[in-house]
């Protein structure tokens, strides 16, 4: 097939600039490992994980291995009424790695369908427990939940909202918490605390007993990595159980071992209400997330019901999809044996250090990070997100992925990550950096 505009046409990309790409596309024929080849024959290394989604790296064979005998068993069976043994195993999976009491685990297609979901089960749960005044959600500014119109309806990035003005009504943000003395901070801010005390005047504003939940992203990350002040989440939870509102984590990105823990709510020792959880779920291979849930939630769903009643109409259908239970299993199964999660903790300092080693560079405002995920943060060169979007581009063809956001380099290398490509992935975004200079 020839590479060109008209061949590529068809295709309408998603968050691309489709005209750009198509005059010249940046296409990859093979991933595995920590590097993925483009169609020239370049080799590119992955400072992303793709979109954080392949801690395990590319090209896993125990996962393709495991997809393809599910296939040739049971290729489709829909979870409306029925269901295959590999949801029911992988959701125990999922389960061992959560923290107590969170043990129920609804299965769907994506980061964006589990936002979606989970609000539909905080309705759920609010109406069966009699407390159907509950109609606010409660988010922040710079949150990204995904692309659905309720993560829509929460997100704190403009450019996620702006061209699609009809969200939900009811929804109120909070401050984000990075403010300009955290600058350059390694890890947790020791600054900025006092900034869940927002959560106290909305509830003051609109009564306590209004609000349904609060979305958090643990670290905040397609927005450039904030990472949450000392004491921060800790605070939220304290609020919320003061007026009975349900807190949310959204760990998309940072489920499976990003900071060094199975969950940012063991690495915080924060335990929410909800867990929403895609990407590393089954390594990227196959399209998936999952919400998970404490069995308080799960309980009073169901038991508000008759018998033989369905107690929570929604789903999808590929809910569970069996090559995807199988991809998630191979995938957990991964993690365990190899000790992945711990050797992302070991790794962490070592990748933190030579992220930081960016700092003197005079293109670079700003520096944050914690685990295996940093955020090199761009001086503008007076149009926002104009220098971000060409330092991707370039980047790509000096041999490096590195995922963007407006002027925000987002570094999340794969958990098999040795320290000589972690090195590599810096010299590679230095050198990108002096050519912009």
């Amino acid at each position: 097939m020839p590479f060109d505009v008209n061949s590529l046409e068809n295709h309408w990309m998603p968050f691309s600039a489709n005209r750009d790409f198509k005059a010249n596309p940046r296409l990859v024929v093979k991933s595995e490992g920590m590097y993925c080849w483009d169609y020239k024959g370049g080799k590119v290394i992955d400072g992303s994980s793709g979109l954080f989604c392949t801690p395990a790296g590319h090209g896993r064979t125990e996962i393709a291995e495991a997809v393809y005998k599910q296939m040739l068993e049971n290729d489709y069976i829909p979870h409306f009424q029925l269901g295959h043994p590999g949801s029911f195993e992988l959701a125990e999976r999922v389960s061992r790695l959560l923290p107590d009491p969170i043990n129920h685990v609804f299965f769907t297609n994506s980061g964006s369908e589990s936002v979606e979901t989970a609000m539909k089960i905080v309705m759920a749960y609010n109406r069966a427990n009699g407390q159907s005044q509950r109609l606010r959600f409660v988010s922040r500014e710079r949150a990204y939940h995904g692309v659905n119109m309720g993560g829509v309806s929460l997100a704190g990035m403009v450019k996620n909202r702006e061209t699609f003005p009809v969200t939900l009504p009811n929804v109120v943000t909070m401050r984000h918490t990075h403010t300009p003395e955290q600058a350059f901070t390694k890890g947790q801010p020791d600054t900025g605390a006092e900034l869940a005390e927002d959560l106290v005047r909305i509830c003051e504003t609109y009564g306590g007993s209004t609000i349904a939940a609060v979305f958090v992203e643990p670290i905040a990350g397609s927005t450039g990595t904030l990472v949450p002040p000392i004491g921060y989440l800790k605070r939220l939870r304290e609020i919320c159980d003061e007026h009975g509102i349900l807190l949310v984590f959204d760990e998309v990105i940072t489920g499976f071992g990003r900071t060094g823990k199975a969950f940012a709510s063991e690495t915080y020792g924060v335990t929410p209400d909800i867990i929403t959880m895609a990407k590393a779920l089954t390594n990227g291979a196959i399209p998936m997330g999952a919400v998970a849930v404490k069995d308080e939630i799960y309980n009073t769903i169901t038991n508000a019901s008759p018998e033989n009643a369905i107690e929570f109409f929604h789903g999808y259908t590929y809910s569970a999809h069996p090559a995807a239970c199988a991809a998630g299993i191979a995938t957990q199964k991964i993690y365990e044996d190899e000790g992945l999660f711990d050797r992302a903790a070991d790794m962490s300092q070592y990748f933190l250090d030579a992220v930081w080693s960016l700092k003197d560079h005079e293109l670079v405002k700003d520096l944050r990070g914690y685990g295996m995920m940093a955020g090199v943060e761009l001086h503008h060169d007076g149009v926002g997100g104009r220098r971000g979007t060409q330092m991707q581009k370039d980047m790509f063809w000096n041999g490096l992925h590195v995922k963007f956001t407006g002027d925000n380099g987002i570094l999340a290398p794969a958990f098999v990550a040795e320290r000589s490509h972690i090195d590599e992935i810096v010299d590679k975004f230095r050198k990108t950096l002096d050519a912009h200079v």
